[in-house]
């Protein structure tokens, strides 16, 4: 495992973190499993853990204390978001900080997010859903302030929207949080326009969410792919998205090199980039987290292959189904 600077924290943090979501939030999650996948994680050098109180209301944040208390000889750094009130994802055009984080609800999360974890502090706390103009009101940053000088938060950070990298551009130049979360893949390279600019001059972590497309960069995907009942794949990938990301991910897989797999590719790609602080697959089972983490330590994509998969960008704009 290789480590990165994480931005203006200072920390020295895995190249491959752990995005804790599925564990917490989809159809098929088993808590042993769960754990079984995070220490080895840990054993392999993940150090960066990814939760959300949203991710099972909980669920996942609990996971996350265990498996920092039964490695205390590590430091592992912990991340998790506080939800909007008003418990929309995406936030919408218009809505208020008092629609999703007036003070009074940060502070509560803050601090039911530490219950459910039984930590005493978070190294990074996120807003959950993020629009620009909130910069404007300094409420949420002066409660944050707050709370890191109570010693409860060490870092503060935004979780931006579903293909909208530029929802968060004013928001880094402030000066007023040390990370952002962004989706960024193969598909998805349009942060690189002006998000990451904007965090390297302002000396802002890029923590790189979805890196396999929620699972089509997996290779994994066909036109008949179905889910269980309430997973939210299945209000993701319907008809009109499953079937343009098949076609597109059936292009891609003819970019591969030297038998190097669609995931490995993937993450490989983000890797390049060193802009890119952290990347945060989801992972639920120890064959997930064992290939994953080896991305770290297999170098850059050759440049022929890396420039091919430039020319599969795919500029999306949020839909109903995108959420």
């Amino acid at each position: 495992m290789n480590y990165r600077r994480l931005g203006c924290t200072n920390w020295k943090v895995s190249e491959i973190g752990y995005g804790m979501w599925g564990m917490g939030g989809w159809t098929g999650s088993d808590d042993e499993e769960s754990l079984a996948a995070l220490q080895r994680a840990v054993d392999l050098g993940c150090n960066f853990f990814d939760t959300a109180w949203a991710y099972g209301e909980g669920r996942s944040e609990k996971l996350l204390g265990q498996i920092v208390r039964a490695n205390q000889d590590k430091k592992l750094y912990t991340a998790t978001k506080i939800p909007p009130k008003n418990l929309q994802w995406p936030s919408r055009r218009g809505s208020t900080l008092d629609d999703c984080f007036p003070p009074e609800h940060i502070d509560k999360y803050v601090h039911s997010s530490l219950e459910n974890a039984g930590l005493d502090s978070f190294d990074l706390v996120q807003f959950h859903v993020w629009e620009d103009a909130w910069v404007e009101d300094d409420r949420w940053a002066k409660k944050m302030d707050e709370l890191r000088s109570a010693g409860l938060v060490k870092a503060i950070g935004i979780s931006i929207n579903r293909w909208e990298p530029w929802n968060g551009v004013r928001t880094v130049k402030s000066g007023l949080i040390d990370s952002v979360q962004v989706i960024y893949n193969i598909f998805d390279q349009n942060p690189e326009d002006d998000l990451f600019p904007a965090c390297v001059k302002m000396d802002v972590a890029v923590i790189a969410r979805v890196p396999f497309d929620e699972g089509s960069l997996t290779g994994a995907l066909t036109l008949d792919s179905k889910w269980p009942a309430g997973d939210w794949r299945n209000t993701y990938f319907v008809a009109e998205n499953l079937k343009a990301t098949v076609e597109k991910v059936e292009k891609l897989k003819q970019v591969r090199r030297g038998g190097i797999s669609l995931p490995e590719m993937a993450l490989r790609f983000i890797l390049d980039n060193k802009d890119v602080n952290t990347i945060i697959p989801g992972m639920r089972k120890i064959a997930n987290v064992e290939t994953n983490t080896a991305a770290s330590d297999r170098g850059a994509l050759p440049g022929p292959v890396q420039a091919e998969l430039r020319k599969h960008r795919w500029d999306r704009t949020p839909t109903k189904w995108s959420q």
